[in-house]
């Protein structure tokens, strides 16, 4: 993959989860502090935890840091995927999301 695609992909994730994010946050009337700057999509939830998603475009990853731990994810067969837990994004950010916030939480479901 070159460079310019994985940006292209990165940057595409990046503006799914922003919008399902803000969904959230409307939908459950929950604070989340969404900035993006930098290659980095920080998430503050008014409990005060952060989950931060970053774009390494020289290993062509998404890494995701949050209270459980940090994560790195690849893109393959057109899904990303966690090198240490198997899951796909959309799960561990679920997930993470999920134990942070104290709710149910799914994003990045097509």
């Amino acid at each position: 993959m070159q460079d310019s695609e994985f940006s292209k992909i990165a940057d595409e994730l990046v503006i799914q989860l922003e919008d399902e994010l803000d969904v959230l946050a409307e939908e459950h009337d929950i604070d989340l502090d969404i900035d993006t700057s930098g290659g980095l999509l920080t998430v503050v939830m008014g409990n005060g935890s952060t989950i931060v998603l970053s774009r390494q475009i020289s290993n062509h990853e998404i890494w995701i840091a949050a209270r459980s731990g940090g994560f790195h994810c690849t893109f393959t067969n057109g899904d990303w995927f966690c090198e240490t837990t198997s899951e796909t994004l959309s799960a561990l950010l679920g997930r993470v999301f999920t134990e942070q916030i104290g709710l149910t939480v799914s994003l990045l479901q097509d």
